[in-house]
């Protein structure tokens, strides 16, 4: 029985686990949101929340502890210059879970896992459709006048 068993097993043993706690924080700490199913969502929560309180903390052993989790040299530097001093002011909760429904798939409950102070890129709006020859109204095409082309003269075949 698992009786205070904490933490969700996802299928994985543990090394697998580990590997993906670290590449959904890795992704979430580079670009502000991540899709992703309510399970994984609950249980990266958390680490990457201690990921932020490291980049806030700065310094270089709350440095070289990101780099040994996350192990990407460029997400690391991103989280200590630019997400850690953005949250600097605040005593937690750096993230939150927003749901999207479920997946079509598998009907897996989807969530979107972001940083609360994440705004989504503005979505340019979509071009008119051109509108089919059938809706277009009726236009008389425009004859031009054509000239009276002389026919060119007909070369004779060269004898050889």
């Amino acid at each position: 029985m698992r009786h205070h068993k904490s933490g969700r097993k996802l299928g994985r043993d543990a090394s697998h686990r580990k590997a993906l706690y670290a590449n959904l924080t890795s992704a979430l700490i580079e670009h502000g949101r991540i899709k992703t199913t309510v399970a994984k969502a609950k249980e990266v929560r958390p680490v990457a929340e201690q990921m932020i309180t490291l980049g806030r903390r700065g310094g270089v052993p709350a440095r070289r502890q990101a780099l040994k989790f996350l192990r990407s040299q460029d997400v690391v530097h991103k989280l200590f210059s630019d997400v850690g001093p953005r949250f600097v002011d605040r005593p937690g909760g750096y993230s939150r879970i927003v749901r999207i429904g479920p997946r079509l798939g598998d009907a897996a409950e989807m969530v979107y896992l972001e940083l609360v102070d994440y705004v989504p890129p503005e979505v340019a709006a979509p071009r008119p459709r051109p509108r089919r020859e059938e809706e277009q109204p009726e236009q008389e095409p425009e004859q031009e006048p054509v000239a009276e082309a002389e026919p060119a003269p007909e070369a004779e075949p060269a004898e050889s």
